[in-house]
């Protein structure tokens, strides 16, 4: 096993092993953080950084003018199932309309499977909403872990690492990467502003996400390998 584990290193290029790292180190903080979760030793630091967020005299009021409060709910709306599932809807239009039907089914199988997985886990995790703070933002599902998060890093680490592909610069990949990333980022901290998360379900829905989108992506990559998906610039 050991042996032929070293030979697949070996043959593996360095973006495919960087991947695999990032999957297992995504699968590894979510594992860790829900095992701490569900013993209750992050329940002091969750609370505590909840509370900073907000004034001292008025737990209801957010830290900061309000023009940030009214952008945090405009943030955390790109986490959304409206905003997404209209921003996948018009990926899969413009990739079926150019006949790119394998890329088309995994843009879809990455997102939709995604959602199925976030709420599986909350089903399973059921941990309730934080009741520290009031909510700025309305909730329907448990809390753990982000769904807004874990989407959100599904998503757009997927049609990122989708525009990477078409594009030969570095920096460009990087760039698409990297926004990504961000809009990810910024999703979570907008679910913590506004009193529906706790940190660890964002850190979790961020960890998660990672890790599904990074497997994705790793198929998508052995498929183009064995023609199943058309390749495109790399």
């Amino acid at each position: 096993m050991a042996r032929a584990l070293w030979a697949w290193v070996r043959r593996a290029d360095a973006y495919v092993l960087a991947a695999v790292v990032l999957a297992a180190a995504g699968v590894w903080v979510f594992l860790a953080v829900a095992h701490n979760v569900a013993a209750g030793d992050t329940l002091p630091f969750d609370e505590r950084l909840m509370l900073a967020l907000r004034e001292p005299v008025d737990p209801a009021d957010p830290v900061g003018p309000a023009w940030v409060e009214e952008g945090a709910r405009d943030l955390t709306a790109l986490g959304g199932y409206a905003v997404l599932t209209l921003l996948v809807a018009s990926v899969l239009g413009y990739l079926v309309a150019g006949r790119h039907y394998p890329a088309a089914l995994l843009v879809f199988a990455a997102t939709a499977g995604g959602a199925v997985v976030s709420l599986v886990l909350k089903e399973f995790f059921s941990r309730p909403r934080p009741q520290l703070v009031p909510h700025l933002s309305y909730s329907l599902t448990s809390s753990f872990p982000s769904g807004h998060s874990m989407l959100a890093a599904v998503t757009y680490l997927t049609l990122g690492s989708l525009l990477a592909r078409l594009v030969r610069s570095g920096w460009a990949k990087l760039y698409f990467v990297a926004v990504a990333a961000v809009l990810a980022g910024l999703v979570g901290a907008s679910r913590v502003y506004l009193g529906v998360h706790y940190p660890t379900d964002v850190l979790a829905g961020w960890s998660a996400g990672l890790a599904w989108a990074v497997g994705c992506w790793l198929a998508a990559r052995y498929l183009q390998r064995h023609g199943v998906v058309e390749e495109t610039a790399d």
